[in-house]
């Protein structure tokens, strides 16, 4: 048990200090590894694990809306990401550049692509030419470079994988329906796979995607009080098409403009789903994503037929679930801290008295509750304990979020909150960008979003007090 102990010990108290507990658990949950590039990370096999699971369940979701995947270059040629002003003047800062080729200096410098609607749209030039054509419904997996000068794992990097959904539509209507579609889609995906409970709504003009005309979001609550952009989905309208030169004939027979969509998420999810629902034994993985749902350890493994009875158990259970068996000679409780560490679901104790009453003991990661279960039984108890341990997770989430959303009518009150209580503050907004650039100023807060599902406070702005009808969401945010 020595062993066990000094194997958390290692993982700093998240009260002590959030941020180095978070990077801890990067660590020594084996998620991810410094890079040689100072800002880049290694994510390692186990982390890498999670975001496939994350790629696979995503994914079969956008397909079932009748999206599909393409893969477009790596560069962009400068003259192309000139095309659209505020695109570019909204990613200029972060933008890495290609200036040679071997030892051969580039007539026209390449953009690594912090992001592909320019390359997108060169496309649905050459192939949009009808209203036959129309929709186009593209996802791309890839790697985005971004120069971030302050980089975390997972939240932050100057290189990070995501997602990066774009289509093109006949109508406005259309196109603004694919923006919240897909801003649904997110919102399942995060309280259905990762328990995790967020907040819908549109981002201010100050907060909007460069180059959009509206930015949808979902914003969740870490366990710090701090709010994390978790998707996001934006609706371009024709702005894009125009500056592009991307048209096509319509049932008139007229030549007209398409409306464009964008939308992603990314591998910061993970960081999401650590600062969730972690703890300080380390991760604490939802089912749904979780590489190893359910793992074997068998106890005193030297006796006959311990070894036997845990293999034929595992491959019993292969059919249910995602199983190991843990065979190595380390002890059980070092193997109980380790598997705690990384955040398997269940853990399956198995021993020769078990055996003898045709039982074993299930301990789940979310709460520690330990459960005996019959042999007999356990392929059918073993989705119902996961199913179990996924609510557990998201409705503790969703309470810790409640406990922690407060609501201001005044500056005062709105200071006071920031100051000493972590989380989010609902308050009223004039829609006055200077009100919103003062609460930063003043209180440290931004606005995270304004919610679909309003709420009426008051009837004065919380900063000038002029009269105001939206509220919002305010916090300080990753």
């Amino acid at each position: 048990m020595a062993d066990s102990k000094k194997l958390v010990k290692e993982i700093t108290s998240m009260d002590e200090d959030f941020a180095k507990w978070y990077t801890d658990v990067c660590l020594k949950a084996e998620l991810i590894d410094y890079a040689s590039v100072k800002g880049c990370m290694i994510i390692r096999p186990y982390g890498y694990a999670i975001w496939e699971n994350i790629q696979h369940i995503m994914d079969g979701m956008f397909k079932e809306t009748g999206h599909e995947n393409v893969y477009m270059p790596l560069f962009i040629p400068e003259s192309l990401l000139q095309k659209e002003k505020d695109h570019v003047e909204g990613f200029a800062p972060e933008v890495a550049w290609v200036t040679h080729g071997g030892d051969e200096k580039l007539e026209e410098r390449l953009c690594v692509r912090p992001t592909s609607e320019t390359l997108f749209c060169d496309h649905f030039k050459n192939i949009v030419h009808s209203w036959r054509d129309l929709p186009k419904l593209y996802n791309q997996w890839c790697s985005v470079v971004r120069w971030e000068k302050t980089t975390r794992p997972f939240l932050r990097s100057r290189e990070f994988l995501w997602q990066e959904g774009h289509t093109l539509h006949a109508t406005a209507e259309e196109a603004r329906s694919e923006t919240e579609q897909m801003l649904n889609v997110y919102a399942r995906f995060a309280e259905e796979a990762l328990a995790m409970p967020v907040v819908k709504g549109q981002k201010t003009e100050k907060e909007r995607f460069a180059g959009a005309e509206a930015t949808y979001t979902i914003e969740a609550l870490m366990h710090d009080g701090k709010a994390l952009q978790s998707g996001t989905s934006h609706y371009f309208g024709d702005g894009f098409s125009r500056a592009f030169g991307v048209q096509y004939t319509d049932k008139e027979n007229k030549l007209v403009y398409p409306y464009q969509t964008s939308w992603g998420t990314t591998t910061r999810l993970i960081g999401a789903v650590i600062m969730t629902h972690g703890d300080d034994n380390g991760l604490v993985l939802p089912p749904a994503i979780a590489p190893v749902q359910a793992v074997i350890v068998p106890i005193a493994s030297h006796k006959e037929g311990v070894l036997d009875k845990a293999r034929e158990l595992r491959d019993r259970l292969k059919a249910v679930c995602r199983i190991k068996l843990d065979e190595g000679e380390q002890s059980p409780g070092w193997k109980f801290a380790e598997y705690e560490m990384k955040g398997v679901p269940l853990r399956i104790e198995l021993g020769p008295r078990d055996i003898e009453n045709n039982q074993c003991v299930i301990a789940r990661r979310v709460d520690g509750e330990k459960i005996t279960v019959s042999l007999d039984s356990i392929e059918t108890e073993i989705p119902k304990l996961l199913a179990e341990a996924h609510n557990v997770m998201y409705n503790r989430a969703l309470e810790r979020r409640e406990k922690m959303t407060y609501t201001a009518k005044t500056l005062d009150e709105l200071k006071e909150i920031a100051e000493t209580k972590p989380g989010f503050i609902k308050a009223m907004w004039c829609g006055d960008r200077e009100c919103e650039d003062r609460l930063k100023e003043v209180a440290g807060v931004t606005s995270r979003c304004i919610p679909f599902e309003q709420e009426s406070i008051s009837d004065t702005c919380v900063c000038c007090g002029k009269k105001a009808d939206k509220m919002l969401y305010w916090g300080k945010a990753y």
